[in-house]
């Protein structure tokens, strides 16, 4: 078997090559390396850019450099692929309000180039989406502080309203991103799925403020720094590990039912910000400085996936829970400590 990962350097994007490597297939890396993110963070941004380059290379994964939404590139690479898992992405709200131009580049024109290589190739492909496409207009209503008992049922599945509430640029992005992929399962007959995929977070995510906030709790709790809070702190997400998202990619590549589809850890893995710092302080055993700052245009301050739709089309569910799954993030940060800052390393 060869599996083409796109943006495989990222965070998911490198548990999906680990994940088909222990399985003896063969994998592409293909990632245009972009420094967008980290450049924000105040980590070591050259070395932990390179982390996962080295990490997949020692693994035995074919390493390219290069883009998404270079066509060529993309068609020429996935030459005698079998599966294209298509993780690049500009994924903050953030940036995309700043640079609207690379958001929708790399979000909609990087993801019909994918499902163009696909249809070309005849191969499945799976993209990852966002439940951001649904907008952050929940139960009616944008006030903070809604928690998981404010909502009858919990979950939230696919047949929930999209784009509702004040929207940015990633919400056009991804869902436009997503309205492709139907329209090439509709017309050109493409085995395609979208994961509307909720707060991932595990092992070798450089999370900054922008993106990523379970690791950024976690690498800013272990170094000292203060933790910056937006909003009330009680915005409740349920939140998936790495490994988790890696086993759905490859349901969809053992079941192929295209469609769009919500991925998530579901009520037992709902948590709130506050709780989720709580956590952390447990694990850690350091309380870490909360500094609370005003919330920010398009936060979603409420969701939990109703993932039965996987589970009863593709036969997955999540497995590792909260507890268990940022123990194991705060032990890799722990061991690697030098991608954040070299001050933080000589303290550890």
């Amino acid at each position: 078997m060869k599996v083409l990962v796109t943006g495989g350097c990222g965070f998911i994007g490198s548990h999906v090559c680990e994940f088909y490597r222990g399985r003896g297939a063969s994998v592409i890396s293909y990632d245009n390396m972009t420094k967008v993110e980290l450049q924000r963070t105040q980590y070591a941004v050259e070395r932990a850019r390179d982390y996962n380059w080295d990490y997949l290379k020692q693994l035995g994964v074919a390493m390219v450099k290069a883009d998404v939404r270079d066509y060529e590139a993309l068609l020429e690479t996935a030459k005698g692929a079998d599966y294209i898992v298509h993780t690049a992405a500009q994924p903050a709200v953030t940036i995309s309000m700043e640079d609207v131009d690379l958001d929708f580049s790399t979000n909609v024109l990087g993801t019909l180039n994918v499902l163009k290589t696909a249809r070309e190739y005849d191969i499945p492909v799976v993209s990852c989406a966002t439940i951001h496409v649904y907008g952050n207009l929940i139960n009616g209503t944008l006030a903070e502080g809604a928690t998981r008992y404010r909502r009858t049922p919990p979950e939230i599945d696919e047949s929930h309203p999209t784009m509702e509430g004040l929207l940015t640029p990633l919400h056009a992005s991804k869902r436009s991103a997503e309205l492709y992929l139907q329209v090439f399962i509709d017309t050109y007959k493409v085995r395609a799925a979208s994961y509307r995929l909720t707060g991932l977070y595990g092992p070798r995510q450089l999370g900054g403020e922008d993106h990523g906030w379970v690791a950024n709790f976690s690498i800013r709790a272990l170094l000292g720094w203060p933790l910056h809070v937006y909003g009330t702190g009680k915005q409740v997400r349920d939140i998936l590990f790495a490994t988790d998202v890696a086993e759905a990619f490859h349901a969809f590549y053992e079941h192929q039912v295209p469609g769009i589809y919500n991925i998530g850890g579901g009520v037992e893995s709902a948590i709130s910000l506050v709780e989720c710092i709580d956590l952390i302080a447990s694990i850690t055993g350091r309380k870490p400085d909360v500094q609370m700052r005003p919330g920010r245009h398009g936060d979603l301050h409420y969701f939990v996936c109703d993932s039965s739709k996987a589970r009863q089309q593709l036969q997955w569910t999540p497995k590792v829970r909260p507890v268990a799954g940022v123990r194991q993030l705060i032990d890799w940060t722990r061991a690697n400590f030098d991608l954040f800052t070299p001050a933080a390393a000589m303290k550890a």
